[in-house]
Order: structure tokens, then sequence, then C-alpha cells
């Protein structure tokens, strides 16, 4: 389980819509007798090898016009099974673990390094790391740290009491709901406070409604989990299913009154501005006029309620719910929030859960959890340290090269649309050339003066982080809008789209191989990195970024006409997705998922009309046997690579917007007469749309 801030911004304005999941995100597929195919894998007549394809992933028994997906990575997936301590793998694993391991020799220099300036970011980031690492002291320390927190606990007496703890900034795994500071969506220019549903411990609303067999296996773990932590704490049996039960209970009570997936997509409906006065007469219980002052945030006038049913339950369970049952509540919050920094015996009913959860076998070794609690806790402090050993700035500005070039591809592409007026066109490329791009790292790294790091205790530092996440947080009330910002720190392998800076942020820890590799060809990186950046851009119009203009203000732009014609064609992707079934009786959610797909299907298509401009699609010279289209579409499908478990597999296609890696390959593919043409594909094979059921966009 991972650690929660106690600062939740609603899924509205806080949302950054990013290229991959958390985990990689395909399964292997059923492999088929080979069809004839014009692709050999090979040197070419003058002999000439390629860099950034590996031949050998390639699964030559299958028709690339039969399965793509299989034909590209057949053998690779064949070859790499998961390992113990993953619930998937796949070339963002991959990337991932060749970050980490720059990650972990730049973290035991810090850690080892006791010289470091006190106060400074490598004094900071060494002592953190040091004191995840140090499982020796955390065992020692048992919940002597902990205590002062579960006592706070314990004192409640009365709703008060309740309400008086959920106003405290310096709480963390408070539940109940989200506060905090984000930019009001609908002007961009300002930051807003923001309210949002939010207290469930499980996934997904659904985990707690669903009355199939695998829903049912879950929350039958999900309740020997806690009872086993109840116990941990000083409960007996009795007691600790009894408390077990009343967390659960309650925790239900939300769920049903939260808004699923697909509705938590809809900006506008999530989007409700009133007055501090009308949601403390909404919510009376909730005291919102306390949470405000504790927050230092008495001078907001008003407040962005994302769902507002969902509050009027949260507030009428305070006042309703036995205070027995709310304190057993915050307190398994606050416990399982941070069971990483507990003794072994937390972290292993954490680990228990997390096998029936998502399929893990092995629990992650210590150091990667140390250090992706130091990336969370201190991003960007270990960030400059990761970026001065492993970011070189040719590569930031090749990089930068790569999005201009797709910026006048997708404007062509704009300009070209039948179905788009005049009008909507004009605002479509005032927007695309509004993109602000960002690459590598930040300008201007986040100051972490304020928060105080030492050796003594790892679940204190916790503690002190997420307080100084608040913080930074909440203290950017009545200031400018910080354009600076990331969402990501250096070292991430993902992307991202933030619709309301209307700006594209691509980590230098996607800016390397598979994806991206400076030694490769034009085909590869237009392939790879390309397609990635495309998506991002696409995000800006797919069927919510569509909805936000040029100065990231969420606002209809588009004519009447221009919106039904759209939403049409974006109909035609999500009825595709929604046919696609990885696992029995598992299929793929189309309108969850609809944003992702419409970003791929532009990215990949912006991607190949940037790549026809460049002298090596010119020349059309072959490698390795491959023309260069071939060999854009083969790095196109290697990046979406990945083996996953039964398990995680079926937990992301309830929560995920991003659809599994083999139809996030076929399901563009299918759609783009390019790579028919590419490789010789012709009506009938199934990775041909006929016509009436292609989509096609821009």
């Amino acid at each position: 389980m991972t650690q929660r801030s106690n600062v939740t911004i609603t899924a509205l304005t806080a949302a950054v819509l990013s290229l991959a999941a958390g985990t990689a995100m395909a399964q292997k597929t059923a492999s088929k007798p080979a069809a004839k195919t014009t692709a050999t894998a090979g040197k070419n007549s003058t002999g000439q090898t390629g860099v950034g394809i590996n031949l050998a992933n390639i699964d030559k028994s299958v028709a690339p016009c039969d399965d793509f997906f299989q034909f590209a990575n057949g053998n690779w997936i064949k070859n790499n099974p998961i390992p113990a301590s993953e619930t998937s793998w796949g070339s963002f694993n991959e990337l991932r673990n060749r970050n980490r391991v720059v990650a972990r020799r730049i973290l035991e220099k810090a850690a080892a390094d006791r010289s470091a300036k006190p106060g400074s970011n490598l004094q900071k980031v060494g002592d953190f790391y040091a004191a995840a690492m140090d499982s020796v002291a955390v065992e020692k320390a048992g919940l002597k740290y902990l205590q002062p927190h579960l006592a706070q606990i314990n004192a409640i007496q009365d709703v008060a009491g309740v309400q008086r703890y959920l106003a405290d900034p310096k709480n963390i795994g408070k539940g109940w709901y989200g506060l905090g500071v984000g930019q009001d969506s609908k002007n961009s220019s300002v930051y807003a406070v923001q309210m949002s549903q939010g207290g469930l411990t499980l996934p997904d609303r659904d985990y707690y409604l669903k009355e199939d067999a695998r829903s049912k296996t879950i929350r039958a773990a999900y309740r020997t989990y806690q009872v086993n932590v109840f116990k941990l704490l000083g409960d007996d049996q009795a007691t600790a299913e009894k408390n077990a039960d009343a967390v659960t209970r309650l925790e239900t009570r939300m769920a049903k009154a939260s808004r699923d997936r697909v509705a938590l997509r809809d900006r506008e409906s999530n989007y409700n501005k009133m007055t501090v006065e009308q949601v403390a007469a909404n919510y009376p219980n909730l005291n919102i006029p306390l949470r405000l002052k504790e927050s230092g945030l008495s001078g907001a006038k008003e407040i962005i309620v994302g769902q507002p049913d969902y509050l009027k339950e949260a507030s009428a369970m305070l006042k309703e719910e036995p205070i027995a049952d709310q304190k057993q509540y915050l307190r398994w919050h606050l416990v399982e929030s941070v069971s990483s920094a507990l003794p072994k015996a937390y972290v292993d009913e954490a680990f228990n859960f997390s096998k029936v959860l998502s399929g893990a076998k092995q629990p992650l070794p210590r150091w990667r959890q140390a250090f992706a609690a130091t990336d969370g806790s201190l991003g960007e402090a270990f960030g400059q340290l990761y970026v001065d050993e492993d970011f070189s700035p040719a590569a930031k500005a090749r990089a930068k090269q790569l999005v201009e070039n797709l910026r006048v591809a997708y404007a062509e592409r704009i300009q070209a649309t039948e179905w788009m007026s005049a009008a909507t066109k004009a605002e479509a490329l005032k927007k695309l050339n509004a993109f602000v791009v960002k690459i590598g790292y930040p300008d201007k790294w986040k100051d972490y003066s304020a928060l105080k790091v030492s050796r003594e205790s790892y679940l204190n530092n916790l503690f002190a982080a997420a307080e100084w996440r608040t913080q930074d947080n909440l203290s950017k009330f009545g200031k400018p809008v910080d354009r600076s910002v990331w969402g990501m720190t250096p070292p991430t392998v993902n992307a991202y789209y933030s619709p309301s800076l209307n700006e594209i942020v691509f980590p230098a820890g996607i800016l390397q191989p598979p994806f991206y590799d400076p030694k490769a060809d034009d085909a590869v990186n237009y392939g790879g990195i390309g397609a990635v950046i495309g998506h991002e851009m696409t995000h800006g119009f797919d069927d919510q970024g569509r909805k936000v203009d040029a100065q990231g203000n969420l606002r209809d732009w588009w004519t009447k006409e221009d919106g039904e014609k759209f939403m049409t064609k974006a109909d035609v992707v999500g009825k595709q997705f929604d046919a696609f079934s990885p696992l029995d009786s598992a299929h793929v959610n189309g309108k969850l998922t609809m944003g992702e797909n419409l970003a791929d299907l532009g990215g990949l298509t912006i991607a190949y009309a940037a790549f026809m401009k460049t002298p090596q699609a010119k020349a059309g010279k072959s490698i390795d046997g491959f023309t260069p289209e071939q060999r854009f579409f083969l790095n196109f499908a290697q990046i979406w690579r990945v083996n996953q478990r039964p398990e995680a597999m079926r937990q992301q296609m309830q929560t995920d917007p991003h659809s599994p890696g083999q139809y996030r390959t076929i399901g563009p593919l299918q759609n783009m007469p390019e790579f028919h043409k590419a490789f010789g594909c012709k009506e009938g094979d199934k990775m041909v749309r006929s016509g009436d059921m292609r989509a096609k966009i821009w």
C-alpha cells in the first residue's frame, strides 16, 4: 500500500492526463499461424544494421496483419516472465528498473555522505533514504513515534472532536473527503479552494459494492488485513473484528455516495462553485469554516465542490455514525497510510493483502520501497542529483526539436480536417500554439528549506514530508498561479498533459530507450517518443481536454455542430474498445478509457505525419530488412510490450483510464491505412478495420 497525503485535490482541476498507469499495460496474446508478410528481418541489401529495435523480440511465426502486438513482441513476451516482486513486466518496467539502478547509486552515495551541509538537499535526501533503509531502527522504535498520533484520535469524544481532527492540516491519513488548493478550472489564472470525494481504502467504489466472486474475495482479504492490523495495535480478536467491520461499514456508505470513475471524467459536472456560506450550510457537520481557518484559508470566499452528493453524505455521517466507529476509521486510515514505515509485521500484512488485490508474489526489496518514498517525499531535491548524472543538455535539445516538429504536423492535420469548421479550427490552432513544453526537469526547483529530515525516525520523516506537502499546497492560495510547477519528478517514466496549465511535460526518466534513443534512426524515435509526444498533445483535444481553451479555462470553444461531429467520431473509438476482452468476463471500458484511447490514436497519427517529413522517410531505405515506415510502427508496438498478472489486469480495467497495452497497440493500428500499407494488410485481415467501422479524427 502507498502513503497518501492528507491534501486531495478534486479530480476535475488536479487531473493530469498521463501516458501510462503506475504499472505497464498489456498482457500476452495468443499466437496464431503466420500469414505471408512483406516484412522480413535481417540485414538489407546494403548490410545496414539498425539501432533501437531489438529484432529478437519479434515473433515471425505470427503475421503482422493478424496480431501486430504479438508479431512485434511475441518472443519478448515468451522470454520475459514477470518477476515475483512485480505485478507486471514490460518496457515501462524495464526502463524504470534501469533508472532505479542509477537512482540507487545516487541515494546510497548520499546516505553514506555524513559531511553534507545541514539543511542541504544532499543532507535531506541522504538522511531520508538512510532512515528508510534502517529496518533495525524501525523495529526497535515499534510504535513509539506513532503513539502521539494514536493518542490524538483516542482523545476524541464527540463530533466537535472529529471536526477538529479533520481540520488540523498536520494530520495525515484522515480520509472522509479531500480539500486543497488548485487552479480554478474556469479561471486558470487564480487558485481556488477545492473539495472532493474521498475516504476509501480500496482502489475504487465498486470494490465495496459488486457481488461477483472476485470482489467478495478481495473484501474478505481486506477484512483479514484490517483485523490483523488492529490486533497488532493491541486489540483482542473480538474487538479487532468489530473495529474492522465498523471501518468497512463506513467506507461502504461512502462508496455508495461516490461517483464512479466514468462520471469523474466529466469536467463540467465536477465543477460546482459555491460560496463558503453555501458550503457551510449544505454540509454543516463538516465545519468547513474551522477547516479553512486551521488551513490558513480564512480569506477564501468560494469553494469549488467536485461531488456535492458525496459531501452531503459525508456531512450526514459525521452526525449519525457512532463516535467510537469514527475513531476506528481515523485510526485505521492513520496506520494504513504509513504502514511502510512501521515494523515488519505491519508491512507483511499490507503485502499479504496486496497479493490478493494485485497478484504480487513477493514484496519489493527494501531499497526499492525506500527509493519510492524518497522520490515521493523529496522528488525535486533528489531530482537535481539525478539529472546532474543522467540527463544531458543535448538530449533535452533534441527532444525539444521533436516536439516542435510534431506541433507543425498537428497544425497541418487540423487545417486539413474536413469535418471541422474554420471557426473551430482557428481556436484549435490557437490552443496548439499555446502549448507550453517542459522537458527533462524543472527550470525552478521546489524549495525544501522548511522540511526537516533526520536519521532518527523514518516514520517521523514521512509525517514531516506529508505536512510539508500540505503546507506547500495550501500556501498557494492568494498567490499568482505558478506555471513553473511540475506534476512528476525527473526520474519518472511517464509523461502528462495538464489542462489548466495547457502544457505537455516529459520527465528525464522517459527520455531513454526504447522511447527515445539519440543513437537510433528517426523511425525509432518518432514511433517511440514521437507517439508519446503526440499522445500528450492530443489530450488537449480528447473528449475532455477539448473543453479547455488555450488559456487553460474550462470553456466550450467548439461550434455546436463540430462538437457533435467530434463526439460521433469519438464514440466509434469507444465502441471499438468496449469489444476488447483480455480476460474471461472482463472487458475494456470504452467510456473510462476514452481520453487515453483518443490520445493514442491521435498521437500515433501525428507522429507518423511528422516522421514522413524526415530525410529517412523520404529516402525510404530499409534497415535490418524493414522499411522506415515498418520500423516506425515496430517501435510503437514494442514500447507497449508487457506481461501482466490477471489480478493486476482486472484491477487496471476497473480503475485505470488506460487500456491494456496490447489494445493500445492493436486499437490505433487497426484504424490506420498507413500501417496497413506498410505491412501489406488487406481487407479482412484482423489488423484492418472495415471502412464503415474505422475511426479517423485527425
